[in-house]
């Protein structure tokens, strides 16, 4: 095997300190004592062209120039680079790359895949004398490199953006400081079940890496299932009801009901109040007649108060449970294929972290229809007391047993 470093480390040893003829004559050594391929080697260890590795061989090889003779080019000799004889060859390249910056919104690669091929290609029909070799070295020295897209857009912003955050959050520490339950909710993103590829890596014997299938086409006997999660910031506990139809209101509360009955309630036996943070849109969006149908149900079958905070459109990642509970899942089942619903909830219920996060999973096989329309009139007998502070945004569900006693007016 060829020592390309060592052979790159001489090099790089003695080119400072000896002239051109020299650099030639140490290379065409290293590429004549290789033998077979020895020119390619020594060019990839040292950069020298090939064809100057050749001229230097030739001088090896030749009798007369062995004892020292021959003309040494002189300092500053010797082609000049592309840069200096094409002087706008690299303002046109920043022109191709980012077109926008450089006030050319019309470029031709505007909409097309930028690779250092078709940025040649361009550049020659402009009457460049270039290559996508030379483009790219161009590219590093201007401090390009590739790069995959970064979510940090979160779209329109809306005005109260930071005064809503700053009310959930003032709602959130009071509600704890009273002891009172809070819990952050949202439905994780759908999986499909079967032998299909899960993201991440995991431990396997090496070469046997799990077999699975080459299109994610859902298999209808499976289908896919809707983890909706429930996250107790109190607690550090978390409850993960896996449904297998429709990810609508109904199931979005049903999975809060089913968190209190085995969770919330034993932890919290003289609550009064549950506050529950939630994203403005989904199953449990603020403009979900159903969401709010189905909370007030909850409110009647537990004499709790049922307070709602949504987070203001598009910062659904501000979510606790997003990053709290959502995140240590999907790093738990990293690499592992969803072959069944047993999978699932297993996987979920076995995801720990070392703040002490505890996850109870169960599967829920009931039927929720999408497509459920609310009534004006089943909308008018919600007890529904909105916040003085964008009421859209942050209200109340009150037990309808309990206000029979009250003759407050709730609107």
């Amino acid at each position: 095997m060829v020592d390309e470093a060592g052979i790159g480390r001489r090099y790089k040893t003695l080119a400072p300190v000896v002239d051109e003829r020299v650099r030639r004559l140490m290379v065409a050594a290293e590429a004549l004592a290789i033998g077979r391929g020895g020119q390619i080697a020594v060019s990839r260890a040292t950069g020298v062209a090939r064809t100057t590795i050749q001229q230097g061989i030739r001088e090896v090889q030749r009798s007369e120039l062995r004892a020292g003779k021959g003309r040494v080019r002189r300092p500053g000799g010797g082609r000049k680079p592309t840069v200096v004889t094409d002087p706008t060859l690299r303002e046109d390249l920043e022109r191709l790359v980012e077109p926008t910056s450089r006030g050319d919104p019309e470029s031709p690669l505007r909409w097309t895949c930028k690779s250092v091929r078709k940025l040649a290609e361009e550049l020659q029909a402009q009457g460049h004398k270039t290559s996508h070799r030379m483009v790219a070295e161009l590219l590093h020295d201007m401090g390009y490199s590739l790069q995959a897209n970064q979510k940090t857009l979160e779209g329109s912003e809306h005005p109260d953006r930071n005064a809503q955050f700053a009310h959930l959050n003032g709602a959130v520490q009071q509600q704890l400081w009273a002891g009172e339950p809070v819990i952050s909710v949202d439905t994780k993103k759908k999986e499909l079940i079967g032998p299909f590829k899960n993201g991440g890596r995991e431990l396997r014997p090496k070469g046997a890496p799990e077999q699975v299938r080459v299109h994610d086409f859902l298999i209808p006997e499976l289908g896919r299932v809707s983890p909706y999660g429930v996250y107790d910031m109190a607690q550090n506990e978390a409850w993960v009801s896996v449904g297998v139809d429709h990810d609508t209101a109904a199931f979005a509360v049903e999975s809060i009901r089913r968190w209190w009955r085995s969770m919330g309630q034993p932890l919290y036996p003289h609550a009064t109040r549950l506050l529950v943070t939630a994203d403005a849109g989904g199953s449990n969006g603020y403009r979900v007649r159903l969401w709010k149908l189905e909370l007030q149900k909850l409110a009647d079958e537990t004499g709790l108060e049922v307070a709602v905070c949504h987070f203001p459109p598009g910062t659904s990642k501000w979510n606790k449970i997003e990053h709290r509970l959502f995140s240590a899942i999907t790093q738990n089942w990293r690499g592992q294929p969803l072959i069944s619903h047993e999978v699932v909830v297993n996987l979920i219920g076995a995801t720990t972290t070392k703040t002490g996060l505890r996850v109870t999973s169960k599967l829920d096989t009931n039927q929720y229809p999408a497509g459920r329309s609310v009534s004006d009139n089943e909308l008018a007998a919600i007890y529904l007391r909105p916040d003085s502070f964008h009421g859209d945004w942050n209200y109340s569900l009150l037990p309808r047993p309990a206000l029979l006693h009250n003759e407050a007016v709730i609107t």
